[in-house]
Formats: structure tokens, C-alpha cells, sequence
């Protein structure tokens, strides 16, 4: 089985990290891939910047600074792990990537940074949800809290 772990660096994205690292230590066998989906430039950003090549520079570090609490957390508990970092938007980046790399299962935190463009959009975890052909697990906030007590 092929695991999918998207993560924006919150809190709640690594506690979807800690939930699939308990169901690999439990006995699931699996391979992970860890991925970060950087949101494209805005008009204002292109502006500013006038080379495109700066912005994705910055973009790709970004997406790479977001994903070392995940890797930690991997590293700490000794399961292998890939890595990608894409740009677009998020919730069909992320469905992407899951058909990209052959992955049968997301596993994902209900929100992370960007709650205030969530609820006026729509939540990132809910068009993943109805977007992705493979079964999707959302880690929400109350049982984050509680598996943070376990």
C-alpha cells in the first residue's frame, strides 16, 4: 500500500503524519510519500518580483522548509519516505500526486494554514475528499486533541 501524507507544516498536518506513522507501527504495510503543494503566484507577487525564476525558487524552498517537521517525525519512527514538492493548487495537486505516484490511501489534516481562504473557498481536506479516486482519511481537530492525550 502506497500512503500519500500532504502537508502545509500546521500542527494538524504533522498530527495526520503521527496517525499514519501509529497505523505503520501497527502493522499496515506501506510506502509513504510526503508532499508540500505550494499555491501559485499571485498577479501582485509576479509584479513585485519581475523574474519568475526568483518566485519559484522561494516557492520550492518554501514547499521544502514545510515538509522538515514531517520528515523528523518519519525519520524518528524509521519509515522510508518520499519526497515532492509541486505547485498549483492545492487540492488537485494534491489528487495528482496521488495518481502520479500510485498512491491507494491520503491521509490528511481537515485544516492547516490557509483556514481563513478554507472557509471562504471551500476546505482543501473536502475537494480532496470528493476529488480523489483512492479512499481519503481526514485527521480532524478534535481527534488530533485527543490523540495528542494517547
Amino acid at each position: 500500500m502506497k500512503l500519500l501524507l500532504p502537508v502545509d507544516g500546521s500542527e494538524l498536518s504533522l498530527e495526520a503524519v503521527r496517525f499514519a506513522v501509529r497505523m505503520l507501527l501497527a502493522g499496515l504495510h506501506g510506502d509513504v510519500v510526503l508532499a508540500n503543494v505550494q499555491e501559485s503566484a499571485s498577479l501582485y507577487e509576479l509584479l513585485v518580483a519581475h523574474d519568475p525564476e526568483v518566485i519559484n525558487r522561494v516557492s520550492a524552498e518554501a514547499g521544502v522548509h514545510a515538509l522538515q517537521g514531517a520528515q523528523a517525525l518519519l525519520d524518528a519512527a524509521r519509515v522510508e519516505y518520499e519526497c515532492e514538492v509541486a505547485k498549483g493548487d492545492p487540492a488537485h495537486t494534491i489528487v495528482e500526486i496521488a495518481e502520479r505516484f500510485g498512491c491507494d490511501l491520503i491521509v490528511m489534516g481537515a485544516r492547516g494554514q490557509s483556514s481563513v481562504r478554507s472557509a471562504m473557498l471551500g476546505s482543501v481536506s473536502n475537494e480532496v475528499l470528493h476529488a480523489s479516486a483512492v479512499p481519503v482519511v481526514i485527521v480532524k481537530p478534535d481527534a488530533a486533541m485527543s490523540a495528542l492525550q494517547d
